[in-house]
């Protein structure tokens, strides 16, 4: 009898260590946005500071103004033109937060964050959920979650 109870203690316990471990984790690395969502396609390394997910622009599929574009010259490295704070306006895209500060609710979700918009130059509240283990669901909104618009990446793997 004293096995069985050691032996379910120390299963509890691998189970609670296991679960507490890994679950938030499960968004860090590389994301591809969908190239259909404007803007064209991107790469999105999520990373963990603490308890908070945040996640930078890596890579873009057009990382220069093209011929004829107003935002900039003609293979000039793009830069956040649309940013109401004026002083960021030369910042690279490259390189750019474009999440911050998402909390995990050990549920599956990753919440209370923002994401910043460098097409329009705005920042909504924003949350994100697995879909499948390669598909995150990114949801931007204004005040409530009804009233957004919601990206699907996927888990880039070179």
């Amino acid at each position: 009898m004293k096995i069985v109870a050691t032996l379910t203690v120390i299963l509890l316990s691998l189970v609670t260590v296991a679960g507490a471990g890994g679950g938030g984790d499960a968004i860090l690395g590389v994301w591809a946005t969908d190239p259909e969502g404007g803007g064209g396609q991107a790469h999105i390394e999520i990373y963990k500071e603490g308890d908070l997910y945040h996640g930078k622009i890596i890579w873009l599929s057009e990382p220069v103004y093209l011929e004829g574009d107003p935002h900039g010259p003609a293979g000039e490295a793009k830069v956040d033109t649309e940013n109401p704070d004026e002083a960021l306006r030369s910042q690279p895209i490259i390189g750019l937060l474009l999440m911050s500060n998402f909390k995990y609710d050990g549920k599956g979700l990753w919440h209370k964050g923002k994401i910043y918009d460098p097409d329009n130059g705005k920042t909504y509240k924003a949350k994100v959920r697995l879909a499948e283990d390669n598909v995150l669901k990114v949801r931007g909104f204004i005040g409530f979650s009804m009233i957004g618009r919601t990206s699907e990446w996927t888990r880039f793997d070179p």
